[in-house]
């Protein structure tokens, strides 16, 4: 035999062995990396099949704190009491997870959640009392005074399923009444699988919902010196950090969450994001909350953190002064819809006459604006957003009634 066709026959064989290593090392990691003998453990075998079919799913369990505490994917999947169950490759797994499958574990949180305004009430601003039993109503009713045991808001009839359920929501789900006996879902802010206290501490995460123009908290947010602040130095920040030992070492920039829910220096941890909230900011005409000293005085030790109280009492002085500003003007919009009605020349369902527009989006978006500006630092959303947008709506306002009284030959 020959030299020659050996050694071609050896020159294509190790071009061949070569050419699929290269093959093979180009392959997505997932579909050729091996879970764990350790993770496979951990997640109840799941990750042996989600690292080919899912790989972001097992990578971002992977790095969540559940990983590093053992908490295995069967913990968080199995059935909750009163869920619907599915058989999934010899595991029983609940159809739907839910807040029932987190209190498990968190129990507390869950407890101070359902006393939130982020609970039934979220859910009633659009669908009423809609899916919610008596004890739920009852119990919300008395956090959340008539936020809760009111009709469905108007828009959702005008406006059809389609908007609805692809727009309201999705933010107002937060409190969706579930199957299970539960309200809300706990991922609409921690994501479902990274278990993030950093994610959750990010302004752009409260901001999926607070935002447009009836809610701007993440743009006031965002033009706020505390805003300002947390776009140049974000990355300085300990986003990450224990939420029983977070410090202004670890947040000394604040955002949403620094506020409204963390125990920063030793105050208290809170999942009820309405307990340091003093005012209804997101009424028509705003009223205090039936805790609105002690409520204030949560939110001005938060302040006094990093400010003095003298300048925490000129904020909170200035900002309740604007309540006050615009609710008469708000009251004054009213009295013109209200003589309107009177005198029979405005009838018929809510939102069905170009003057309801007019003042619901005097008091809706400018008078919100207005106020929220005022508590947050956004200063352009006090005036330009607000005010001035409260002036030219109430002469539009004024505009359109004297239109009406004309036509009606009232003038």
């Amino acid at each position: 035999m020959s030299f020659r066709p050996v050694f071609i026959a050896v020159v294509v064989a190790f071009g061949l062995i070569v050419a699929a290593f290269l093959i093979h090392h180009a392959r997505p990691k997932a579909e050729v990396e091996q879970p764990s003998s350790a993770l496979v453990e951990a997640s109840g075998k799941c990750a042996e099949c989600h690292a080919r079919l899912q790989y972001a799913v097992v990578h971002e369990y992977e790095m969540s704190a559940h990983a590093k505490k053992g908490v295995t994917c069967l913990d968080c999947h199995q059935p909750a009491p009163g869920q619907q169950k599915m058989e999934h490759h010899g595991f029983t797994l609940s159809t739907h997870l839910t807040a029932g499958n987190c209190r498990a574990c968190h129990e507390g949180i869950y407890q101070q959640f359902l006393e939130s305004r982020h609970a039934a009430s979220a859910w009633a601003a659009i669908h009423g009392t809609q899916g919610l039993s008596p004890e739920q109503i009852a119990f919300s009713e008395k956090y959340e005074p008539g936020g809760v045991n009111r009709p469905a808001n108007p828009l959702t009839a005008l406006e059809g399923a389609a908007a609805v359920t692809g727009g309201c929501e999705q933010c107002h789900a937060i409190g969706k009444p579930n199957e299970d006996g539960t309200l809300g879902t706990c991922t609409d802010c921690h994501s479902r699988h990274a278990d993030s206290v950093a994610l959750s501490r990010m302004p752009s995460t409260c901001g999926q919902c607070h935002m447009g123009p009836d809610h701007s908290q993440i743009e006031i947010y965002t033009q706020s010196k505390h805003g300002v602040q947390f776009a140049a130095f974000h990355n300085q920040l300990n986003l990450a950090a224990n939420p029983e030992r977070l410090s202004t070492r670890d947040m000394w920039i604040p955002t949403c969450a620094t506020c409204h829910m963390s125990g920063l220096s030793g105050l208290k941890v809170t999942h009820n994001v309405s307990e340091r909230l003093s005012w209804y900011l997101a009424a028509p005409v705003s009223t205090k909350r039936p805790d609105y000293v002690e409520a204030q005085e949560n939110m001005k030790e938060v302040c006094s953190q990093c400010h003095t109280r003298a300048t925490i009492d000129r904020v909170y002085q200035q900002a309740e002064q604007q309540v006050a500003v615009t609710n008469d003007r708000v009251l004054a919009a009213q009295a013109i819809l209200n003589g309107l009605q009177k005198d029979g020349l405005l009838t018929g369902p809510p939102l069905t006459h170009a003057i309801d527009f007019t003042y619901f989006n005097l008091w809706h978006y400018d008078g919100r604006t207005s106020k929220h500006g005022a508590f947050m630092g956004g200063a352009d959303f006090v005036q330009w957003h607000g005010n001035y947008a409260l002036l030219q709506g109430t002469v539009e306002l004024q505009h359109e009634a004297e239109e009406l009284r004309r036509e009606h030959g009232r003038k």
